[in-house]
C-alpha cells in the first residue's frame, strides 16, 4: 500500500530540503549501510525529518528516483551512441529507446546552434549490454527496430568525472574549479561471482516511496535470500571491487516539479579533440571544474571531427552555460592543452533510467521478442563498430 501522500514541503528552495539535497545528490560515496543516518549526520537535520523530506519530494516528482547506484562501466559493455534519425521518424525512436529497451540510459535529443560536424545526429543514448554479449549486434538490433539511417558508438575510454548535485552547483562561477585535476577512472569490466550478483540486482532496484525506512536494507537481504549481515558483507566486498557508485536521490531535472520550479533548464554536452596522447590530461583538467557532472575519454572519429573528450554540464541560462564552457576552453589552453575543433550539443526532450546491467535479464529479454540469444554474444575479437 502507498503511504499517505507528506504534507511536508518538497520544493527544492525550501531550505531543509535543499540542505538534505546537497548531500543526498552526490555526496554519500560507496555503499551506504545506513544512508538516511549519514545525511543527517552531515546536514545536521534529524533522521526522521530526512526520511520525511525525501518521500514528500519522490511523491510529488521533486526527485525522481531514490536509489544506490553502481559504476556500471565496470559491470558492463557501454557506450554513448549518435543516431542518424529521419526527422519525421525522430520522436518514435526516442519513445522506442526509452521505453522498448530496458538496456537504452539517458535517452536525449540534441542540437547544435549551427549545421556542424555530426549535427546531422539528433537522438542520443547511452547503452549498455550485459557481460557476454555484444554491443555492437545489439545496436545493430536497434538501429532496424527504430530505422536509423546511421548510428555511431563512443565506448568510454577513461572516466574523469561522474556526478550530479545540481543543488549544489547553482551560482557557480565561470571557471571554478578544484585546486587538483580530476583522478582519471579505469573502465575495465570487474568479473562477479553469483552471490555478487544476486546482492547487485537487490541493491540497485530504485526504492518506491513506502519503501524509505531507516532500516533500508533489510528487506532487500531478504529478497537476495541471505541474512542482512551478509548482505552487507557482500556489499562491501562490491564496493572494494570498485562497482559501486552512490547512494543517490535523484532529482528530475528536465520537467517543472513541485512549485513549478525547475532544477536546471539546460543540457549541455561539450565536445573536444585534442592532439592524440593528450587526452588524459585534458580530461584530468576538465573534470576538475565544479559545473561538469560527466566528463570522458570517447573517440567520436570522423563524423564528428575526431573529438576525443567530451563533458556535460548543466545551467538555469544558456549564456552562463556557454561561460562556464569558454572558462574551460581558456583553461586548457593555459594548461597547454590545445584543441583543433570544439563544439555544443544541446539537449532538448529527454528521459533517463538505469540501464539493466544484469545478464540474466538481456537472456529474457531476448526470449520475450523471438531473438536467439546465442546470436547475440560477443565474439572474442568482437569489436565496437558503427554503421
Amino acid at each position: 500500500m502507498m503511504p499517505a501522500a507528506s504534507h511536508a514541503p518538497a520544493t527544492i528552495s525550501d531550505p531543509t530540503n535543499a540542505a538534505i539535497l546537497a548531500i543526498s545528490e552526490d555526496r554519500l560515496t560507496g555503499f551506504q549501510p545506513d544512508p538516511f543516518g549519514e545525511i543527517a549526520a552531515r546536514s545536521g537535520i534529524g533522521v526522521q525529518t530526512v526520511i520525511e523530506r525525501i518521500v514528500a519530494m519522490l511523491q510529488a516528482g521533486t526527485i525522481r528516483r531514490v536509489r544506490q547506484t553502481l559504476l556500471s562501466t565496470s559491470l558492463a559493455r557501454g557506450a554513448l551512441c549518435a543516431w542518424e534519425v529521419q526527422p519525421e521518424k525522430l520522436d518514435a525512436a526516442f519513445e522506442y529507446m526509452f521505453a522498448e529497451d530496458p538496456f537504452s540510459g539517458h535517452v536525449v535529443i540534441r542540437s547544435t546552434d549551427s549545421v556542424s560536424a555530426g549535427s546531422s545526429y539528433r537522438l542520443w543514448t547511452t547503452l549498455k549490454v550485459p557481460q557476454g554479449f555484444s554491443l555492437r549486434k545489439h545496436a545493430q538490433w536497434l538501429s532496424r527496430q527504430v530505422g536509423a539511417q546511421r548510428f555511431a558508438i563512443m565506448p568510454a575510454k577513461m572516466l574523469f568525472a561522474l556526478g550530479v548535485g545540481h543543488v549544489r552547483r547553482r551560482g557557480l562561477e565561470p571557471g571554478a574549479r578544484a585546486d587538483e585535476v580530476a583522478r582519471p577512472l579505469d573502465t575495465s569490466i570487474v568479473e562477479l561471482s553469483e552471490q555478487q550478483w544476486k546482492v547487485l540486482v537487490a541493491l540497485k532496484r530504485e526504492f518506491a516511496p513506502e519503501e524509505l525506512v531507516r532500516d533500508l536494507w533489510a528487506e532487500r537481504a531478504r529478497e537476495a535470500g541471505m541474512d542482512l549481515q551478509t548482505f552487507v558483507d557482500v556489499a562491501r566486498e562490491l564496493q572494494e571491487r570498485g562497482v559501486i557508485g552512490r547512494f543517490s536521490t535523484f532529482l528530475e531535472h528536465v520537467k517543472a516539479t513541485a512549485g513549478d520550479e525547475r532544477v536546471t533548464r539546460y543540457n549541455a554536452l561539450f565536445h573536444w579533440a585534442v592532439p592524440p596522447g593528450l587526452e588524459v590530461r585534458a580530461g584530468c583538467e576538465v573534470g576538475r571544474h565544479h559545473v561538469i557532472t560527466h566528463a570522458y575519454w570517447r573517440e567520436g572519429g570522423p563524423e564528428f571531427h575526431d573529438v576525443n573528450v567530451m563533458a556535460v554540464a548543466h545551467g538555469m541560462e544558456k549564456p552562463v552555460v556557454l561561460a562556464h564552457k569558454a572558462a574551460i576552453d581558456r583553461h586548457l589552453r593555459e594548461a597547454g592543452v590545445e584543441f583543433a575543433y570544439t563544439n555544443v550539443f544541446w539537449g532538448g526532450r529527454s528521459e533517463i533510467k538505469p540501464s539493466e546491467i544484469a545478464p540474466s535479464a538481456y537472456r529474457d529479454f531476448c526470449a520475450q521478442r523471438g531473438i536467439d540469444a546465442e546470436s547475440m554474444l560477443a565474439a572474442p575479437d568482437d569489436e565496437v563498430a558503427s554503421a
